[in-house]
């Protein structure tokens, strides 16, 4: 088996990263701890500028169960920019507070090395394992405190719901497997379109590969474990599984349903519509009840699975046309997820720590801050997508290629949910700037938060302005 190391340098960089913070909390004094976080950072900036160095050159190792491809590179990126601006947001956060920083950013560390091999993943075990790597650091980053009973809580709902639907998945794939003998996502695609007669079974197990990636991208109806999981674990932690977290679940689902089961499309696609409809509705339903910001931004989070998952409920098994359609707005959508989410939990953290976390602590910010009042304004707005803020692009790429593709209902749904979210957002931005404040004492921003707040709200309004800058990057990386 030939390895490409040139194809796999920013994973063995980041796993050096991984030796080096570890070793470095072994020896540094506890009043030096602190040194971890900019040693993670320099550890995923290296590896950043390893991925980006390999853009242009697709290249294939481990026998095709590798492959780095336009598709792997974006979401490579996405996840090492999310990891950035977490180790950010984490900085400010960690002073004062009881978490061990160099377990913390270990940990980190090692859910992004798992993110960046699923974005190159093209095989069933390497999908596997990497989902694993992704998940178990999770498990232990959402109860790191450990004398926080509600952080415990978070902790052992995620692992229990992980556990079950890895073993779900995990069947699912043995099946396929049994019914192909192969684990290659291409090769499986083509025993499938040679062996009609083991369709049936292809089918199931493609049904318990889909539930198993409900979890992981927070789908209705296996979602049950967000809201108190985002709520108990560290914010900026809460804000790495709402983002990097929940995409690498979304390229995984991607890779598996268009490359080895596009012919299945017909098969799959209905469920995925159905999902899609769920998970929006009942995430915008129960958000409009929130009292709690963090909750209120986890059920937000349950209902933008549903509109990336949308698209695909109108996929086709002979189109190749509104396939790339399909997924190009799925990615799209994707991309622009990310710094509007990661956006809203970094002012959560500058408001949370000073104020609280409650929707009410928002009352007057206008008055204390009013930059972080326009910023937050902003993030939520994108959210909802209102122009010009970059999540109207998203929605309005969505809705174009479930329009495209003949899904005229479920564009209707998507119309509605979105004046759904609407009144939740635009509440919490009605209390910024229509309420009188408790406290008149001003809520200062850090140079480092003030960094990761200002960069993500420049990134949402420039692509809210020139939605083609990540629409071209999506196109590109489409997988076919």
């Amino acid at each position: 088996m030939r390895v490409d190391f040139v194809a796999i340098l920013p994973e063995l960089i980041l796993t050096a990263a991984i030796c080096g913070v570890l070793l470095a909390d072994l020896v540094l004094p506890k009043d030096k701890t602190w040194l971890a976080m900019p040693l993670s950072f320099a550890g995923v900036l290296a590896t950043l500028v390893a991925v980006l160095n390999l853009a242009g050159k697709s290249r294939v190792t481990l026998a095709g169960m590798f492959v780095v491809d336009d598709f792997a590179i974006t979401f490579k990126v996405v996840f090492c920019v999310a990891a950035l601006l977490v180790f950010v947001i984490s900085h400010d956060y960690l002073k004062g507070d009881d978490i061990h920083q160099g377990e913390y950013y270990v940990l980190i560390l090692s859910s992004l090395l798992g993110m960046l091999t699923i974005a190159s993943s093209r095989d069933l075990i390497t999908i596997f394992v990497s989902l694993e790597l992704i998940s178990v650091p999770a498990f232990v980053l959402a109860g790191l405190r450990k004398s926080d009973l509600k952080s415990n809580e978070a902790a052992l709902k995620f692992f229990l719901f992980g556990v079950l639907s890895t073993a779900v998945m995990l069947f699912g794939m043995s099946l396929i497997y049994g019914v192909t003998g192969a684990t290659n996502l291409r090769s499986i695609a083509t025993v499938l379109a040679v062996q009609p007669i083991s369709h049936e079974l292809a089918v199931l197990a493609l049904f318990f590969i889909i539930v198993g990636f409900g979890f992981k991208i927070s789908a209705f109806p296996f979602q049950w474990w967000v809201p108190d999981t985002y709520e108990g674990a560290p914010v900026p932690i809460a804000a790495f599984l709402s983002v990097a977290s929940k995409t690498a679940g979304f390229v995984g689902l991607l890779s598996i349903v268009f490359i080895a089961f596009g012919k299945l499309a017909d098969v799959w696609q209905p469920f995925l519509a159905v999902l899609a409809v769920l998970t929006m509705t009942f995430g915008n339903l129960v958000a409009l009840q929130q009292k709690h910001l963090i909750r209120m931004l986890a059920y937000s989070s349950i209902a933008q699975a549903g509109y990336i998952l949308l698209p695909l409920g109108v996929a086709s098994a002979t189109d190749a046309g509104i396939n790339r359609e399909v997924f190009t707005a799925s990615i799209l959508y994707l991309l622009i997820y990310a710094f509007m989410e990661t956006g809203a939990f970094a002012v959560a953290v500058v408001v949370g720590k000073k104020v609280g976390y409650l929707i009410s602590d928002y009352s007057g910010l206008n008055g204390r801050s009013p930059a972080l009042a326009f910023a937050m304004g902003g993030f939520l707005f994108a959210l909802a997508g209102v122009p010009p803020f970059a999540g109207w692009a998203a929605k309005f790429f969505v809705f174009k290629a479930v329009i495209d593709g003949g899904g005229g209902w479920l564009a209707a749904i998507m119309a509605v949910n979105t004046v759904i979210a609407l009144f939740y957002y635009a509440a919490v931005v009605r209390r910024m700037f229509f309420e009188t404040p408790v406290d008149r004492n001003p809520v200062t921003l850090t140079p480092l938060l003030g960094t990761a707040v200002a960069l993500t709200a420049v990134v949402v309004l420039v692509i809210g302005i020139l939605p083609d800058l990540f629409g071209k990057v999506a196109s590109y990386s489409a997988l076919f």
